[in-house]
């Protein structure tokens, strides 16, 4: 039982300071003792024969009891200290604390924080007046009080503050590091989609042109079983040659028998040792080793003895009108694109080259890949001249100003012209090393200019027939070449992707144009000779102005490559043909592109009639369409 004694304040103090208790507990302990006096614990016993009525609740010992067949001492001691953990977990998870910490006193807080600030001696004199006054008894230690709880909790807000900016300073070092790393991949991944990019760029480059190789491959069978027949012939014609010779070689050494006869004195028939053979010569038939002598010693009679009345040609000093302005002007029709598939005419046995209009007929000529140029009459389609003389394929063909004469180039490394009125072969230029890819006849008639694989142009004299000059300065093949409408300015358009601009009375190049790609295929005038366009291997078409030398626009419409351009004679409309087969008309003043299907195969040429109301292309099947 608890009874009431009095207790001095003092000890209540320590007792509360023991106990723990806050500032608003002991002054609800105090007005207690003053209300009712002081408690004080008393030792009861209770006896077990205690006759209480009260009902204690048994506690089951489940959760102590062993499983059978375990009862090691180790294994029952580990387990009852897992169900004692698990039952502190669960207490301090359910069970709130009833005790209050204890706040720090007044003169600790401020000892303590003298401390903190280095203030040595202030704190040695609070000390000793402190302690001093508490050894009077002037001052209590209740008097003083406690620190409120709020001055605790900013120190401890302090704390964590300090915490969380330390921690916050690290996270943003992770962050900008993260940043960085982010940054660094980003840029890796860009890198290696733009090279994706660019390898799937290439992949698809080169997946066409190994289709247009297929497509080129397939077109040299028919070459090849050509080339066959022509070593199979070739080979006939080495032994009717050799047969020739044995036969040659024994009548030389029956003619030195004679003569040593005559020498000696034995028999001398002088008329029937140099009469006989004649006779036996002029009626026996020549073979084709013996008739070629002969035609070649006859063509060098003829060319020493032209040579030596002929002298070099002139190129014009001045510039000659263009007659192509008048035209120009005059043709004021709108132009036309609604063209469609008229004929086809089948005029060689293996690809076309090329082909071009009479400069005032309605005739045009075709040269192929079979060694053949044809004249063909129009509409109708009829041949009405077949030329034969190279012995490679034919590259292109010009017409002389006149109409009269025709100039070819082919695969043999040569330069023929022909006389269309009978057809027959009347000059040959040798001199390039390699296939010649084009020729164009200057405008006065007495010049031919040639471009070759050899990576060199030439400029031939028609009358001194001799090379007057080479032009060197492309690093590749020079595949196209073309005079200025009445000028003495040649236009070349090259594989080392430029155009080059060059005065043929001295040989020099005057200016190049870079701009294109890809291998340059073919490079023309307008009519007027103000605009230039070409056309490259993936189908790239650039207009550029001749006056200033520079860039206007640029069509792309390939991948397919564009073989050869030509414009009407307008100059309103720009053709291409394609290696897709398809041609492109070009509208120069709205810039719209149409296009004519029609070609089973690839395009090689494409050219205007005079009036532009027909057009005409050259297929690597060897037909020409006609589109009107």
């Amino acid at each position: 039982m608890a009874s009431q004694k009095g207790m001095p304040s003092s000890a209540l103090r320590v007792l509360e300071e023991v106990l723990g208790m806050g500032s608003t507990a002991a002054g609800d302990t105090a007005e207690a003792v003053a209300a009712e006096g002081a408690y004080y614990l008393e030792q009861v016993t209770i006896t077990e024969t205690s006759e209480d009525d009260y009902e204690y609740e048994e506690i089951p010992d489940d959760n102590y009891s062993i499983p059978e067949g375990e009862e090691d001492l180790a294994k029952a001691v580990q387990i009852v200290q897992e169900q004692a953990t698990d039952t502190q977990i669960l207490e301090q998870k359910t069970v709130l604390s009833s005790k209050h910490a204890v706040p720090e006193a007044i003169e600790g807080f401020l000892c303590n924080f003298l401390i903190k600030m280095g203030m040595t001696r202030t704190l040695d004199c609070f000390q000793s007046e402190w302690y001093e006054l508490i050894q009077k008894g002037v001052t209590e230690l209740r008097g003083g009080g406690h620190v409120p709880d709020v001055y605790t909790q900013n120190m401890l807000l302090e704390n964590e503050n300090k915490i969380l900016k330390k921690e916050l300073k690290h996270y943003k070092q992770a962050a900008d590091k993260a940043r960085e790393d982010l940054l660094k991949t980003q840029k890796e991944r860009d890198f290696h989609r733009m090279h994706h990019k660019r390898t799937v760029q290439e992949k698809d480059k080169l997946i066409n042109d190994l289709k247009g190789l297929k497509l080129h491959y397939a077109s040299y069978e028919p070459t090849i079983r050509v080339l066959y027949e022509k070593h199979h012939a070739l080979l006939k014609q080495k032994m009717l040659t050799s047969l020739e010779r044995d036969r040659a070689v024994g009548q030389i050494s029956g003619l030195q028998e004679t003569l040593k006869r005559m020498e000696i004195g034995h028999s001398f028939h002088a008329p029937e040792i140099t009469v006989v053979p004649n006779c036996e010569k002029e009626n026996a038939p020549e073979g084709p080793t013996q008739k070629g002598l002969r035609e070649a010693r006859e063509q060098s009679k003829r060319k020493t003895k032209m040579k030596v009345n002929t002298k070099d040609s002139v190129f014009p000093s001045d510039m000659q009108p263009n007659p192509n302005l008048c035209l120009c002007k005059e043709n004021i029709c709108p132009a036309k694109f609604d063209y469609k598939l008229n004929d086809i005419f089948r005029l060689h046995e293996l690809p076309v080259s090329c082909i071009i209009m009479h400069p005032r007929k309605d005739i045009l000529i075709s040269c192929g890949e079979d060694r053949v140029w044809k004249v063909v009459g129009l509409p109708k389609g009829n041949v009405l001249l077949t030329g034969l003389g190279h012995t490679d394929w034919l590259s292109d063909c010009c017409f002389h100003p006149s109409g009269n004469k025709l100039a070819t180039s082919s695969g043999d490394t040569t330069v023929k012209l022909w006389d269309l009125s009978k057809g027959n072969c009347i000059l040959t230029f040798e001199g390039h090393t390699h296939a010649v890819w084009s020729c164009t006849w200057h405008s006065c008639g007495d010049f031919v200019a040639s471009s070759s694989l050899d990576t060199t142009s030439k400029i031939w004299d028609v009358n001194s027939e001799r090379c007057r000059c080479t032009l060197y300065g492309h690093t590749d093949s020079v595949n196209s070449i073309e005079f200025f409408p009445c000028s003495n300015i040649l236009l070349t358009g090259s594989a080392d992707k430029s155009l080059s601009a060059w005065d043929a009375r001295t040989g020099k190049c005057e200016q190049s144009l870079y701009g294109h790609m890809h291998s340059i295929n073919d490079a023309t005038f307008t009519p007027r000779g103000h605009m230039i366009a070409s056309c490259d291997a993936c189908g790239v078409t650039k207009l550029w102005d001749f006056r200033k030398l520079l860039p206007i626009v640029s069509i792309d419409v390939g991948p397919s490559p564009g073989n050869e351009v030509n414009f009407d004679s307008s100059g309103q409309v720009l053709a291409q043909a394609s290696g897709n087969g398809v041609i492109h008309l070009l509208d120069l003043k709205s810039g719209q592109i149409h296009k004519l299907m029609g070609h089973e195969s690839e395009a090689h040429t494409v050219v205007f009639s005079h009036d532009g109301e027909t057009l005409f292309s050259g297929d690597s099947d060897g037909t020409i369409r006609t589109w009107s």
